[in-house]
């Protein structure tokens, strides 16, 4: 595809939360990013080592996603890809995630970040 062909490239991924600072620290234990710019707790950004930018916008009436609820969506939610789940889940839930439903039979876990933003664990 050429750069003519599109309208433009993918900078950021956007978390709206109520602490920004506070879920992007979890974000940088879970992804080993680093904050590269913080506003006075209303927008972090963090990228993570192969340069991907996750950032964290303060939303005061936040309300979080109800998983799983036919319902209600997810909205969005990001897939982490681990070596291995056995030794990935006990430091996420140690970084504050919650375990939502279990698939070890899929090959992947879903959790909620401390405000409860849905990811998934997954392993090959």
């Amino acid at each position: 595809m050429t750069s003519g062909s599109f309208v433009g490239r993918l900078r950021s991924v956007v978390l709206d939360c109520p602490e920004p600072r506070k879920l992007a620290e979890f974000y940088v234990g879970l992804l080993g990013a680093e904050v590269t710019d913080d506003q006075d707790d209303t927008w972090v950004v963090t990228v993570d080592p192969d340069g991907r930018r996750l950032v964290f916008q303060k939303a005061p009436e936040y309300k979080p996603p109800h998983f799983p609820d036919p319902e209600a969506s997810q909205q969005i939610h990001l897939d982490v890809l681990v070596d291995d789940i056995e030794e990935a889940e006990p430091k996420a839930l140690a970084l504050g995630a919650k375990l939502v439903q279990a698939n070890d039979n899929d090959q992947f876990r879903v959790y909620a970040d401390p405000v409860g933003h849905i990811f998934c664990l997954m392993w090959l």
